[in-house]
């Protein structure tokens, strides 16, 4: 039986790191991106072997899109096949929007919302011509609120496009056997926010406490695997009801 490739970005720690090990206890190669984290993707890589799976950290910027391109080409190249694309990448940043630049505006749609849809296209060939695969997508858990967000007001804006963008490469990909969909976290304990702000945000979060990467990571799962496979377009909530 062959072994599956995923590729992930923002693989390197964090959630993507989750993912990958998770992958790798399943004996999965794994592929994934990382742009400034090379310590970070040097001990994923030995923690993804240690595990028993296939390791190949990458560094690039999948914000542009022939760098994405390429990195699809070089694991299809290697391995012969990508049978899941997990875009986990997305830089975050608050401040006002009456107080944002032009470059911080962007950044946020070309880190958070582009690089889904280069990514996409450049596994869809494959993924249609062996009729399966899985592209499985990081939004926001009230993203799909359409509710105004002054301090993260273009981050917000990308995870909204990234819903529809997931929607649409569901319906396009479906007849092919490919399954589309996303994951939108609420406050996770990842290591990307301080300990404090997510320690303040417990009160309002209806199931009482923060979640963890485990929790996330158990989503991915899901829908990787066969009992998923009539599952294509969806968004599910990972956040404690927060956010609904």
């Amino acid at each position: 039986m062959l072994q599956q490739v995923a590729l992930i970005t923002g693989g390197a720690k964090g959630i993507g790191r989750g993912i990958a090990l998770d992958l790798a206890a399943h004996q999965w190669k794994i592929a994934f991106c990382y742009r400034t984290s090379e310590a970070d993707a040097q001990s994923t890589a030995t923690a993804i072997r240690n595990q028993g799976g296939e390791a190949w950290p990458i560094l690039c910027d999948v914000s542009d899109p022939d760098a994405a391109k390429s990195v699809v080409v070089q694991v299809e190249q290697k391995w012969g096949r990508i049978d899941a694309l997990i875009n986990g990448a997305g830089p975050y940043h608050r401040i006002n929007l009456l107080e944002e630049t032009v470059d911080g505006w962007i950044e946020m749609f070309d880190g958070n919302l582009h690089p889904i849809f280069y990514l996409a296209q450049a596994v869809a060939p494959g993924m249609k011509t062996r009729k399966a695969g899985r592209i499985i997508n990081f939004s926001m858990a009230n993203a799909d609120q359409m509710i105004s967000q002054p301090d993260v007001t273009a981050h917000y804006i990308a995870k909204a496009g990234v819903l529809i963008l997931t929607r649409t490469l569901a319906k396009l990909l479906a007849p092919y056997g490919v399954t589309v969909n996303a994951i939108s976290p609420g406050f996770i304990d990842s290591g990307s926010a301080p300990p404090g702000e997510l320690a303040s945000m417990t009160k309002r979060i209806p199931a009482g406490y923060i979640g963890t990467v485990d929790d996330t990571v158990a989503a991915v799962r899901y829908l990787l695997s066969d009992d998923a496979r009539y599952v294509n377009g969806a968004n599910i909530q990972i956040s404690g009801a927060w956010g609904i």
